[in-house]
Parts: C-alpha cells; sequence; structure tokens
C-alpha cells in the first residue's frame, strides 16, 4: 500500500513539473530585438589637387661665373667700396652665381695698368675716373669740363642724365670703339685744389705748380687758368708734395685725407669747377656674352646707385673735412663763390673749344649732348 502510494505521489510530481515548465515557457516574453542604430555618415573632406605642373623659377644662370673688378682706389675708398657694394649684390641676386672680386688700387698695377687690363679682357671690370680712362676713350674726358655741372644738386643731374638723357647713348658708342662698356656715371665730390699757398683769385693760379690726372683735357683746361699742370701718377703725389717738386695737388677730400696729403698742405680751395667722376667700366665681349637679364641688372644696379653713394660721399666728405681740421687746425679753407667764380669761369671756358681737338671722334656729339642733358635736367628738378 505504501509502495503504491509512492508511486502514486511521484507520478503526481512529474507531471506538476512538466506542466509548470509548459507555462513558464509560455510566460516568458521575448527580449526585443534591437535594430541598429543608423549613424550620421561622415563627410570625407575632398582630396586637395595636386598641381603637377608647379611653376619653379629658372635660375639666372646655369653655370657659375667668376670675374675680377680692378679698383683705382684704395680699401675704403669709394670706387671700392661701391665696386664691393654690387660685388655682394650680383652673389645674392644669382643666388652665388655670379662671384666677382674686387682688387683695391695698386694690387693689380697702377690706374693706366688696371684700364689696359680691361681693354684686353684679363680683368672683366674696371672702376676708373673719367681722365685715366680718357687714355683709351678721349670722349670720357668732357666729364672734367670745368663748369659744366651746376653747384646745386650734381648728383640729382647725373642721376637724370643716366636715365633720361643722350650722353650715355653716344658714351657707349666710343666706349664700344675701345672694347668697353660704361655702366654709369657716379658722383665723387667735387675736386678740391690744396696748395702751400693760399689761391683766392685767378691771379693766384699764376705759375702753380699742381698735380693733375694724366688728360690732355685737364691740362688744356688748368693752363687755361693760368697754372703749370705736372701729371702724376696717383701714388707719386704724396711725395711730390713733401719734397716740394710740385706746389698743390686737385682731388675730392676722401682721398686727400686716405692718401695723406693734407700732412703737407697748408690751403684747401674750392672753386665749384669740376666734378670727380667714377665711370664702372665693363669688357664689351665678357658684357656681351652674359644674358640680357644680367646684363640689363649691371645697367639698373649702377643708375640705381648713383644717389645712395651721393648721399654716401657727401656724409663722408663732412666726416673727413673735420677729421683733417681737428687733426691740423691751422688748415684754411677757401671756398670762391658767386661773383668771385667769374674770372675763373671765363679762362676755363677757353678750354672748352681745346676738347674738341682731343675728345674723340664723338666729341661734338658728346659735348652738345651732355650741354643739353644737363640744362634738361636742371628744368625738370627746379635747379636754376
Amino acid at each position: 500500500m505504501f509502495v503504491k502510494n509512492k508511486l502514486w505521489l511521484m507520478l503526481i510530481l512529474v507531471t506538476v513539473l512538466a506542466l509548470g515548465m509548459v507555462l513558464v515557457s509560455g510566460c516568458a516574453e521575448e527580449a526585443p530585438v534591437e535594430e541598429p542604430v543608423e549613424e550620421d555618415p561622415v563627410e570625407e573632406e575632398p582630396e586637395e589637387e595636386v598641381d603637377e605642373e608647379v611653376e619653379v623659377d629658372e635660375p639666372v644662370l646655369d653655370q657659375v661665373i667668376e670675374a675680377r673688378l680692378a679698383s683705382e682706389e684704395i680699401e675704403g675708398d669709394f670706387m671700392t667700396v661701391w665696386a664691393e657694394n654690387f660685388s655682394e649684390h650680383m652673389y645674392d641676386w644669382s643666388d652665388g652665381m655670379f662671384q666677382l672680386d674686387v682688387y683695391p688700387y695698386g694690387t693689380l698695377g697702377d690706374a693706366r695698368d688696371i684700364n689696359e687690363l680691361a681693354q684686353l679682357g684679363v680683368v672683366e671690370y674696371v672702376f676708373s675716373d673719367f681722365a685715366w680712362i680718357g687714355a683709351f676713350v678721349p670722349e670720357a674726358t668732357v666729364f672734367g669740363l670745368h663748369y659744366l655741372w651746376p653747384e646745386e644738386r650734381p648728383w640729382e643731374v647725373k642721376d637724370w642724365v643716366v636715365r633720361n638723357g643722350e650722353t650715355m647713348v653716344i658714351l657707349e658708342e666710343s666706349y664700344r670703339r675701345e672694347g668697353l662698356v660704361p655702366l654709369s656715371i657716379m658722383f665723387e665730390g667735387w675736386q678740391w685744389i690744396t696748395s702751400n699757398d693760399p689761391v683766392r683769385t685767378i691771379d693766384d693760379m699764376q705759375g702753380f705748380d699742381v698735380r693733375i690726372m694724366p688728360s690732355d683735357m685737364l691740362n688744356d683746361q688748368y693752363l687755361g687758368l693760368g697754372a703749370s699742370p705736372t701729371p702724376m701718377a696717383f701714388g707719386e703725389v704724396y711725395s711730390g708734395l713733401q719734397t716740394g717738386l710740385i706746389d698743390g695737388q686737385v682731388n675730392p677730400l676722401f682721398a686727400i685725407r686716405s692718401m695723406n696729403f693734407y700732412e703737407v698742405q697748408d690751403y684747401f680751395t674750392q672753386i665749384y669747377a669740376e666734378v670727380f667722376v667714377g665711370i664702372p667700366t665693363i669688357n664689351m665681349v665678357f658684357f656681351d656674352s652674359l644674358p640680357e637679364e644680367v646684363q640689363q641688372e649691371h645697367r639698373d644696379w649702377w643708375a640705381d646707385a648713383i644717389l645712395p653713394a651721393a648721399d654716401w660721399i657727401n656724409e663722408r666728405h663732412e666726416t673727413d673735412l673735420q677729421a683733417m681740421l681737428d687733426e691740423r687746425p691751422e688748415i684754411e679753407i677757401i671756398e670762391v663763390t658767386g661773383e668771385d667764380q667769374d674770372e675763373f669761369r671765363e679762362a676755363a671756358m677757353a678750354a672748352h673749344e681745346k676738347f674738341f681737338e682731343h675728345g674723340g671722334p664723338n666729341a661734338q656729339a658728346i659735348y652738345d649732348a651732355l650741354v643739353s642733358d644737363i640744362e634738361q635736367a636742371k628744368v625738370e628738378l627746379g635747379i636754376e
């Protein structure tokens, strides 16, 4: 009985359990299926368009050019300083492809030697004055004729002449005849007469033994003033003054100080007759072999240098004069101006006629052009 009851209870228990599982299964809720959330699409930045044909500046020169410039003046003086400025500019402008070495006075010979070297192409450049280069191109000596340039702002007149006048065209034609090319005309200050005795009037010039640069034109010019001109190399002037071989000399202030002429001269006279003109020059064959862009850079740089170079030399002259007076206060400064110049002017103008005798084939043309250019420049610049 007990066994039967036990089996019966077990059967009931199995049935209840089975029924409970069915009920649980039926009542359970299915877990909701989450649908994927659509994210906003990310906008991709468009790729930059690459220009496959990027323009690259072509080098000015495709090979290194090495050249030499011989200066008529010592280290630190006008020609050498501005030649070095030009050298630095050309090096930078060409990204190091144009290399120009500058040789100050004495390193390659005297003034006549270096002009010959440039003419022959042994050196490519020479920076010389109108008188020394005039031995080869006599037309250049027109720049030394007395009383052509105005007393007021002559450097601005030069700038106008170079940029706008006919003078440079005729000058280049004349230079090319001798295998050279002028690049500009530079203002280096007024020429000063230094002497052992005072020069105040034309009478004081009579018999005055004065050193000049070798030039037929300058010889005629000072003969016309009544002096006894003596051509002499630059490096011999000091000893000539010291020994009494000559009574005086003519140079701008910077040269008088740098060459120590003031040590043996007591009087400085300014008659405002002659502007000292430097002419940067290049060998024609070398110049014509350069790319046109390089040639133009030469012309542009030297034209643009006229006014800043004039500022530089004017400031330098103030400093030099003061330094010389500080060292030798007994030096007397004499300025001949206004009506006191009349006798000097009258005597000087006679030499202008003689210029046509030894000023070269283009003497008349360059004289007429320069006189006309200067007058036009004065009008344009408001100079009387």
